[in-house]
C-alpha cells in the first residue's frame, strides 16, 4: 500500500509509531489516528491492533437520541437536538451522561473547546484538525499526510448547513498538564447561526449554551470583524448571562476571535500577534464614538475574562471551488497549513489548556452534565425574553414610540377638560370630548412613519385604543369625584333602601303578608348595618375593601334607581300573593253560605 507522505518528509504512520506508537485508524472516508495494541490512550482505554482499512460507522450518520451510544468507536454525538417544527431544543441526557460519566474521567476537571459562528464558515473543518492534533499531539507532523482525507466531525462543501444543534466528540481526551494534574478535554461543534431555517432565538440559544458550557469559545468569523458581528455577540452573550444565576464576576472565560480568509497581512500579520493588535483596534472604546458603539465594546469586555484573536489566511481556491475536496493537505495552501500548525496547539497544547470554571469554581465532567441539564431547562421555558431580529426590535420600538406619543396627545387634551382643578363636567359632554380626542390620537398614530408593515402596525393601533379606553375610565372616576352628590351616593342609596323597606314592611304587614314584611325588615336591618359600617370605614380609613364593596353595591342600586326597575319584581310578587289570597277566599265564602242555607 502506498503511504501518505507529510510535509516532514516521513510517513504519517512511521512518524506516529516512532513518537507515540499510533497508527491511522480509518472509518469509511475518515481517518482518525488510534492507539495500537497494548498502548493505553489518554482516555484510559486499551485498543486492539486494527488494520488500516478497518472501518467505523460513517460519522455522517449521527446516532439518534434513542440509539445506543457506542463509545468504542469515536465519532460525533449530538447532545442537543434541534426541533425545526417548534424551534425548540432538547438535551439527550443519556448520551451526555454516557460520555461524561465514565469512571476514569467523571471526577476530572474538564476543558471544553467549542467553535461557534455563522453557518458554512468551516467550523467542523477546523475541529477535525483539532482531532488530528489530539490523537498525534506529541508528533511534530500531527497535521497529517498530504493525501489523507480529513475526518471526524462531519463537514462538506456547499451552501447548505450541515451541523444542527450541538455535537461533541464521543472520546474525551485525558491530558497531563505541566503541573502534574490530569484534565479531560472535550471538543464541541455547534449549529451555524443565521441559516435560512433558524430564528434569532435558535441562534442565540445555541451560541449561549456553547458559551456557558465551554472554557474556550472560538468565534469563527470570515475576513473581518464587522460591527454586526460584535452586535450579535453582544446579544448572544447577554442571552446567556440572563440564564445564569447571580453573577459577581465576568460570566464567561476565554473568547478567541478566529478571522478566516484574512486578506490584509500587510496591515496585520497572520497569527496571534497580528490578531492581538487588530482586536485591540476593533474593541477600543473612544471618546468620540457613538454611545451605542461604546456600549457594545464595554459589554464584550465585561463578559469574558480573556479575549484573543487569530488571523488565518484563505486555504486556497481548490478548497473553495472543488466540489470533491475532502480535506487533503495537497489541496490546501501552505500559508494556511503553516498558521494552522500554530493555531491548534495554541488552543490544545497541555500548557495552554483552560479548565472550565463557573463562579470561580472548577467544573468536573460530572458537574458539566448537571449544568447542561439546568441550562437547557431554562431555555426550554418561558422565563427568558425571546431575542428578536434587528428589524423586529426596531419596528416594535418605533411603534411603541408612536403609541406613547398618541397617548400623550389624548391625555393632555383630557387634562384640559376635566383634569386637576377643572370643574365637574356632565358625563355626556365628557364622553363627547373623549371621542374627539381619541380620534385625534389615532390619526396622529397613523400619520407617524412606522416600520413593520400594515398588519404589524394594526396590532399596535388596537393596543393604543384599548389603553385610551382605560385612561378614559380613570378620567370618568376623577370627574365623578368632583360631583358633590357623588360622595353622598352611597348613604343616599342606603337611606332610600331603608325607607323603602320600612314602608313596604308596614304595608305588607297591614295586608297580612307577614313573610314579605319579615323579609323587608331583614333588608332594612342589613342596609342599616351597611350604612354604619360604611360611615366607620370613611371615618377611620380601616377595612377599605369592605367600604369599596358597599360603594359598589350602592352604585349598582343607584344605576337602577328607577323605582319601577327596583321594585317591579317586589310588586309583581305582592300582586300574585294578593290574587292568590282573593281566589282562595271565594270558595270559603261560598262554602259558608251553603252551610247556612242547609241549616235554615
Amino acid at each position: 500500500m502506498k503511504k501518505d507522505v507529510g510535509k516532514c518528509g516521513t510517513t504519517n504512520r512511521d512518524l506516529s509509531s516512532s513518537s507515540q506508537d499510533t497508527q491511522p485508524f480509518r472509518m469509511g472516508r475518515y481517518s482518525v489516528p488510534q492507539p495500537r495494541s497494548g498502548v493505553q490512550h489518554a482516555s484510559g482505554k486499551h485498543y486492539e491492533e486494527e488494520e488500516e482499512e478497518d472501518a467505523l460507522p460513517d460519522s455522517d450518520a449521527l446516532p439518534d437520541s434513542d440509539d445506543e451510544v457506542d463509545l468504542d468507536k469515536p465519532r460525533p454525538i449530538q447532545i442537543v437536538l434541534a426541533h425545526e417544527d417548534d424551534h425548540n431544543f432538547e438535551l439527550d441526557e443519556e448520551a451526555l451522561e454516557k460520555i461524561l460519566l465514565q469512571e476514569h474521567i467523571k471526577d476530572l476537571n474538564i476543558v471544553v473547546v467549542s467553535v461557534a459562528g455563522a453557518f458554512r464558515k468551516g467550523k467542523s473543518f477546523l475541529l477535525d484538525f483539532m482531532l488530528r492534533y489530539m490523537y498525534n499531539r506529541t508528533s511534530p507532523c500531527w497535521i497529517g499526510g498530504n493525501t489523507e482525507p480529513l475526518t471526524g466531525f462531519t463537514w462538506r462543501g456547499g451552501c447548505e448547513r450541515e451541523t444542527t444543534g450541538i455535537q461533541i466528540w464521543s472520546e474525551v481526551f485525558v491530558i497531563d498538564k505541566p503541573n502534574g494534574t490530569k484534565v479531560a478535554v472535550l471538543l464541541m461543534d455547534t449549529q451555524g447561526a443565521f441559516d435560512s431555517q433558524s430564528t434569532i432565538k435558535d441562534c442565540a440559544t445555541v451560541f449561549a449554551l456553547s458559551t456557558m458550557t465551554s472554557s474556550v469559545q472560538v468565534y469563527n468569523l470570515s475576513q473581518n470583524i464587522q460591527e454586526d458581528d460584535l452586535q450579535h455577540l453582544q446579544l448572544f452573550t447577554e442571552y446567556g448571562r440572563l440564564a445564569m444565576e447571580e453573577i459577581y464576576q465576568k460570566p464567561f472565560q476565554t473568547l478567541m476571535f478566529l478571522i478566516r480568509d484574512w486578506s490584509y497581512p500587510y496591515e496585520h500579520a497572520y497569527g496571534l500577534e497580528g490578531g492581538k493588535k487588530f482586536l485591540e483596534k476593533r474593541l477600543q472604546v473612544k471618546q468620540n464614538q457613538h454611545e451605542e458603539l461604546q456600549n457594545v465594546r464595554k459589554h464584550i469586555h465585561s463578559c469574558f475574562s480573556n479575549l484573543g484573536c487569530f488571523l488565518l489566511p484563505h486555504p486556497g481556491l481548490k478548497v473553495a471551488t472543488n466540489p470533491n475536496f475532502d480535506g487533503r493537505l495537497n489541496d490546501i495552501d501552505e500559508d494556511f497549513k503553516k498558521e494552522l500548525r500554530n493555531l491548534v496547539p495554541l488552543l490544545l497544547a497541555p500548557e495552554n489548556l483552560v479548565e472550565k470554571e463557573i463562579s470561580g469554581s472548577k467544573v468536573t465532567c460530572r458537574d458539566l452534565v448537571e449544568y447542561f441539564k439546568a441550562y437547557i431547562k431554562i431555555y426550554q421555558g418561558e422565563e427568558l425574553p425571546h431575542p428578536k431580529s434587528m428589524l423586529q426590535a426596531t419596528a416594535e420600538a418605533n411603534n411603541l414610540a408612536a403609541v406613547a406619543g398618541a397617548k400623550d396627545l389624548y391625555s393632555k387634551g383630557m387634562e384640559q377638560v376635566c383634569g386637576g382643578d377643572k370643574p365637574y363636567i356632565a358625563p355626556s359632554d365628557l364622553e363627547r370630548k373623549h371621542q374627539d380626542f381619541r380620534e385625534s390620537a389615532v390619526r396622529q398614530f397613523r400619520s407617524v412613519k412606522k416600520m413593520g408593515g400594515e398588519e404589524f402596525c394594526r396590532r399596535y393601533q388596537e393596543q393604543l385604543e384599548v389603553e385610551i379606553d382605560e385612561i378614559y375610565a380613570n378620567f370618568v372616576k376623577h370627574n365623578d369625584g368632583k360631583n358633590i352628590f357623588y360622595a353622598a351616593r352611597t348613604p343616599a342609596t342606603l337611606f332610600a333602601v331603608m325607607f323603602a323597606m320600612y314602608i313596604t314592611s308596614g304595608l305588607t304587614g297591614f295586608l297580612g303578608m307577614n313573610s314579605i314584611a319579615t323579609l323587608c325588615n331583614l333588608v332594612l336591618g342589613m342596609a342599616l348595618i351597611s350604612f354604619c359600617t360604611w360611615a366607620y370605614v370613611k371615618y377611620s380609613g380601616e377595612f377599605r375593601e369592605v367600604g369599596t364593596a358597599i360603594d359598589q353595591i350602592a352604585e349598582a342600586i343607584w344605576e337602577q334607581r328607577n323605582p319601577r326597575k327596583v321594585f317591579s319584581k317586589l310588586f309583581e310578587v305582592l300582586r300574585r300573593r294578593t290574587i292568590r289570597r282573593a281566589l282562595t277566599s271565594v270558595p270559603r265564602q261560598r262554602l259558608s253560605s251553603n252551610n247556612n242555607k242547609k241549616k235554615n
